[in-house]
C-alpha cells in the first residue's frame, strides 16, 4: 500500500513559487468543488443584479426570472433621487464612517500590537487581559442606553461624530495585531535595531510595519466591512436626513408595501465600494492567509 501511493502523491506535488517547499496541485475533483462553491457563492449577488434590472412586477412573478432585465439604469436613477432615502448623503456618510474607524483602528492596534508583543513594561500582560475581556462582553448591544446618553450630553445626535467616536479602536484588532506581531516580527531582528541606535518609533515604522502589511489587510477591510455594514447604532443616533447607507436603504421601502426593486437596487450600489476595497486589498488578505502555510 505504502509503496504504491508514495509515486501518486510525488506526482501531485510541485515546486512552490521562490523554490521553498512544495505545493499540492489540484485534482479535478477539487476543480468541481471550487467550481460548484464559486457558483453558489455568487449566485446572490447575480440575482440581485437580477431583480434591480426588472419592474415590481416581473419580480414577483412565478416561475421568478433569472435573465436580467432592461431596467437596471432606470432602477438606480429611482434611488438615487429618492426623497425619502437620501442615498447619496448615506453613501458619502458611510464612506467617512468606515474609511475614518478603519484608518484609526489598523493604526491604533499595530502601535498596541507592537508594545504588547515586543516592548516588556508593567502591567503589559494585565492591559492585554483587559482588552480580551473586552471581547467577551457585548459591549455595542448592552452599552446602547448609556452611550446614546453620552451623545446626547455632547451634542452630538445627528451628526456623524457619533458614529465614529466608539468605533476608533476595538479589542479584536489589538489582539489580532498582538499575535500577528508575536509569529511575524523575531525579537532578535527588534533587539538589532536597538543595538543599531533605532528609536522606538522608527522600529515600528521600518521594521513592525513592512512585516505585518498583510495582518494590517486583513484587519482593515474586516473593520471597513463592519463598520459599512452597520445598521443598529446608525439608526438610533442620526437624523433621517443624514443617514448611512444602510438606513438609506432601509428607507427605500414604500409606505404601503415592499418595493422590492428599488431595494435590489440601493443593495447593489452599496456593495460596489466592498468590491473595490477587497480588489484593493484582496492580495494582502491572500498573503495574511497564506502566511507560514508554504514552508521548506
Amino acid at each position: 500500500m505504502t509503496t504504491l501511493s508514495a509515486p501518486t502523491q510525488t506526482r501531485r506535488r510541485r515546486k512552490a513559487p521562490g523554490g521553498t517547499g512544495s505545493l499540492w496541485t489540484a485534482t479535478p475533483m477539487t476543480r468541481l468543488i471550487l467550481a460548484v462553491t464559486i457558483i453558489i457563492s455568487a449566485f446572490p449577488l447575480y440575482y440581485m443584479i437580477v431583480i434591480a434590472s426588472r419592474t415590481n412586477t416581473e419580480a414577483t412573478d412565478m416561475p421568478p426570472p433569472f435573465l436580467p432585465g432592461g431596467k437596471l439604469g432606470e432602477n438606480i436613477q429611482r434611488v438615487l433621487t429618492n426623497p425619502d432615502a437620501h442615498y447619496m448623503t448615506g453613501l458619502t456618510n458611510s464612506l467617512i464612517i468606515s474609511a475614518t474607524v478603519t484608518i484609526s483602528v489598523v493604526v491604533i492596534s499595530t502601535f498596541a500590537g507592537f508594545a504588547f508583543a515586543r516592548l516588556k513594561f508593567k502591567g503589559g500582560k494585565i492591559l492585554l487581559l483587559l482588552v480580551l475581556l473586552t471581547m467577551m462582553v457585548p459591549l455595542q448591544q448592552m452599552g446602547q442606553v448609556p452611550l446614546y446618553r453620552l451623545m446626547v450630553n455632547l451634542e452630538w445626535v445627528g451628526s456623524i461624530k457619533a458614529v465614529i467616536l466608539p468605533f476608533l479602536l476595538n479589542g479584536f484588532g489589538v489582539f489580532l495585531m498582538t499575535q500577528y506581531t508575536e509569529q511575524a516580527v523575531p525579537n532578535e531582528l527588534v533587539e538589532a535595531a536597538r543595538v543599531d541606535g533605532a528609536s522606538t518609533l522608527r522600529i515600528w515604522w521600518n521594521v513592525i510595519l513592512p512585516a505585518v502589511r498583510p495582518g494590517m489587510g486583513v484587519l482593515g477591510i474586516n473593520t471597513f466591512m463592519l463598520n459599512w455594514n452597520e445598521f443598529m447604532w446608525p439608526l438610533i443616533v442620526l437624523n433621517p436626513d443624514n443617514p448611512t447607507v444602510q438606513v438609506a436603504i432601509n428607507s427605500l421601502n414604500a409606505k404601503y408595501g415592499t418595493d422590492y426593486v428599488l431595494i435590489f437596487s440601493g443593495t447593489l450600489l452599496s456593495i460596489l465600494p466592498l468590491i473595490v476595497v477587497f480588489i484593493l486589498f484582496g492580495r494582502q488578505i491572500i498573503g495574511g492567509l497564506m502566511e507560514g502555510a508554504v514552508k521548506a
